[in-house]
Protein backbone atom coordinates (compact mmCIF):
# COMPACT_ATOMS: atom_id res chain seq x y z
CA UNK A 1 0.00 0.00 0.00
CA UNK A 2 1.37 3.40 -1.00
CA UNK A 3 1.62 6.43 1.27
CA UNK A 4 0.14 8.61 -1.54
CA UNK A 5 -3.14 8.15 -3.40
CA UNK A 6 -3.78 9.44 -6.95
CA UNK A 7 -5.64 12.58 -5.79
CA UNK A 8 -2.73 13.53 -3.50
CA UNK A 9 -0.16 12.97 -6.25
CA UNK A 10 -2.03 14.97 -8.91
CA UNK A 11 -2.16 18.41 -7.29
CA UNK A 12 -0.51 20.14 -10.24
CA UNK A 13 1.61 21.93 -7.64
CA UNK A 14 -1.29 23.89 -6.14
CA UNK A 15 -3.21 23.38 -2.92
CA UNK A 16 -5.28 25.57 -0.60
CA UNK A 17 -6.40 24.21 2.75
CA UNK A 18 -9.03 26.89 3.40
CA UNK A 19 -10.01 28.22 6.82
CA UNK A 20 -7.75 30.27 9.02
CA UNK A 21 -9.43 33.64 8.43
CA UNK A 22 -10.70 34.24 11.94
CA UNK A 23 -11.73 37.66 13.12
CA UNK A 24 -9.54 38.71 16.05
CA UNK A 25 -10.88 38.17 19.54
CA UNK A 26 -12.30 41.58 20.63
CA UNK A 27 -10.00 44.03 22.42
CA UNK A 28 -9.91 43.88 26.23
CA UNK A 29 -11.13 40.28 26.27
CA UNK A 30 -9.87 38.24 29.21
CA UNK A 31 -9.11 34.58 28.53
CA UNK A 32 -7.77 31.56 30.33
CA UNK A 33 -4.97 30.13 28.19
CA UNK A 34 -2.19 27.55 28.33
CA UNK A 35 1.27 28.01 26.87
CA UNK A 36 1.66 25.57 23.94
CA UNK A 37 5.22 26.52 23.01
CA UNK A 38 7.93 28.84 24.25
CA UNK A 39 11.37 29.45 22.76
CA UNK A 40 13.67 31.84 20.96
CA UNK A 41 12.89 32.97 17.41
CA UNK A 42 14.21 35.60 15.05
CA UNK A 43 12.99 37.55 12.11
CA UNK A 44 15.61 39.34 10.03
CA UNK A 45 18.03 39.49 12.96
CA UNK A 46 15.41 40.60 15.52
CA UNK A 47 15.66 38.00 18.31
CA UNK A 48 12.70 37.58 20.66
CA UNK A 49 11.02 35.00 22.87
CA UNK A 50 8.05 33.52 21.02
CA UNK A 51 5.18 32.20 23.12
CA UNK A 52 2.15 30.44 21.68
CA UNK A 53 -0.93 30.58 23.89
CA UNK A 54 -3.89 28.23 23.39
CA UNK A 55 -7.17 29.71 24.61
CA UNK A 56 -9.10 27.43 26.96
CA UNK A 57 -11.88 29.83 27.99
CA UNK A 58 -14.20 31.49 27.07
CA UNK A 59 -15.73 28.63 25.15
CA UNK A 60 -16.41 30.63 21.94
CA UNK A 61 -12.64 31.14 21.50
CA UNK A 62 -11.52 27.73 22.75
CA UNK A 63 -8.42 26.35 20.97
CA UNK A 64 -7.60 29.66 19.24
CA UNK A 65 -3.84 30.27 19.25
CA UNK A 66 -2.35 33.65 20.14
CA UNK A 67 1.30 34.39 19.29
CA UNK A 68 3.26 36.64 21.62
CA UNK A 69 6.67 38.13 20.80
CA UNK A 70 8.55 39.19 23.91
CA UNK A 71 11.47 41.36 22.80
CA UNK A 72 13.74 41.07 25.85
CA UNK A 73 16.79 41.97 23.70
CA UNK A 74 15.33 45.16 22.20
CA UNK A 75 17.88 47.91 21.47
CA UNK A 76 15.71 50.38 23.39
CA UNK A 77 16.46 49.72 27.10
CA UNK A 78 12.98 50.84 28.18
CA UNK A 79 11.31 48.41 25.76
CA UNK A 80 13.66 45.56 26.78
CA UNK A 81 12.91 46.26 30.47
CA UNK A 82 9.14 46.21 29.84
CA UNK A 83 9.50 42.93 27.92
CA UNK A 84 11.53 41.38 30.75
CA UNK A 85 8.86 42.42 33.25
CA UNK A 86 6.23 40.69 31.07
CA UNK A 87 8.40 37.55 30.90
CA UNK A 88 8.96 37.71 34.69
CA UNK A 89 5.19 37.91 35.29
CA UNK A 90 4.52 34.97 32.94
CA UNK A 91 7.28 32.99 34.66
CA UNK A 92 6.01 33.84 38.16
CA UNK A 93 2.54 32.59 37.17
CA UNK A 94 4.18 29.42 35.80
CA UNK A 95 6.17 28.65 38.96
CA UNK A 96 9.15 31.01 38.81
CA UNK A 97 11.82 28.70 37.36
CA UNK A 98 13.25 31.23 34.89
CA UNK A 99 13.68 33.87 37.58
CA UNK A 100 15.98 31.48 39.45
CA UNK A 101 18.43 31.37 36.51
CA UNK A 102 21.52 33.57 36.47
CA UNK A 103 21.88 33.28 32.68
CA UNK A 104 19.75 34.20 29.68
CA UNK A 105 17.17 31.42 29.32
CA UNK A 106 17.77 28.83 26.61
CA UNK A 107 15.09 27.26 24.44
CA UNK A 108 15.12 24.29 26.81
CA UNK A 109 14.75 26.57 29.86
CA UNK A 110 11.81 28.42 28.29
CA UNK A 111 10.02 25.26 27.13
CA UNK A 112 10.45 23.36 30.39
CA UNK A 113 9.49 26.32 32.61
CA UNK A 114 6.51 27.63 30.65
CA UNK A 115 4.95 24.97 28.40
CA UNK A 116 1.60 23.70 29.62
CA UNK A 117 1.17 26.40 32.25
CA UNK A 118 -2.30 27.98 32.53
CA UNK A 119 -2.72 31.72 33.07
CA UNK A 120 -5.19 34.52 32.59
CA UNK A 121 -4.37 36.77 29.64
CA UNK A 122 -5.89 40.00 28.36
CA UNK A 123 -5.98 40.49 24.61
CA UNK A 124 -5.84 43.55 22.39
CA UNK A 125 -6.17 43.86 18.60
CA UNK A 126 -3.39 44.93 16.23
CA UNK A 127 -4.04 46.18 12.70
CA UNK A 128 -1.61 46.90 9.87
CA UNK A 129 -1.35 46.89 6.12
CA UNK A 130 0.63 44.02 4.55
CA UNK A 131 1.16 43.92 0.79
CA UNK A 132 -1.77 46.28 0.24
CA UNK A 133 -4.15 44.24 2.40
CA UNK A 134 -5.44 45.21 5.83
CA UNK A 135 -4.52 42.53 8.43
CA UNK A 136 -5.43 42.21 12.08
CA UNK A 137 -4.82 39.85 14.95
CA UNK A 138 -4.43 39.68 18.70
CA UNK A 139 -1.62 40.51 21.08
CA UNK A 140 -1.27 39.85 24.80
CA UNK A 141 -1.40 43.09 26.82
CA UNK A 142 -1.55 41.60 30.33
CA UNK A 143 -1.06 38.35 32.20
CA UNK A 144 -2.21 37.28 35.66
CA UNK A 145 -2.47 34.10 37.69
CA UNK A 146 -5.44 31.89 36.97
CA UNK A 147 -7.07 30.15 39.89
CA UNK A 148 -6.84 26.93 37.85
CA UNK A 149 -3.11 27.40 37.26
CA UNK A 150 -0.20 26.09 39.24
CA UNK A 151 0.85 28.89 41.59
CA UNK A 152 4.27 29.38 43.14
CA UNK A 153 4.11 28.43 46.80
CA UNK A 154 6.30 29.27 49.78
CA UNK A 155 8.74 26.50 50.64
CA UNK A 156 7.17 25.95 54.09
CA UNK A 157 3.55 25.93 52.91
CA UNK A 158 1.83 22.92 51.36
CA UNK A 159 0.94 23.20 47.68
CA UNK A 160 -2.57 24.59 47.09
CA UNK A 161 -5.27 22.37 45.64
CA UNK A 162 -6.25 22.99 42.04
CA UNK A 163 -9.09 25.49 41.92
CA UNK A 164 -12.05 25.46 39.57
CA UNK A 165 -11.17 27.15 36.24
CA UNK A 166 -14.68 28.61 36.05
CA UNK A 167 -13.70 31.40 38.43
CA UNK A 168 -13.61 34.92 37.01
CA UNK A 169 -10.65 36.11 34.97
CA UNK A 170 -8.91 38.80 37.07
CA UNK A 171 -9.10 41.61 34.50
Amino acid sequence: MSFWNDEQRNTGGSFESGGGDFEPIPANTGCIAAIKQAGWADYEGDWYINIQWQVLKPEQYKNRVIFQKIRVLDNDPAKADRAKRMLAAIDTNAGGKLLQLSHEPTDHDLASALTGKIQAIKLQVWELEVDGQQRSGNWVSAVAPSKGAAQPTPVVAPAPAMADMDDDIPF
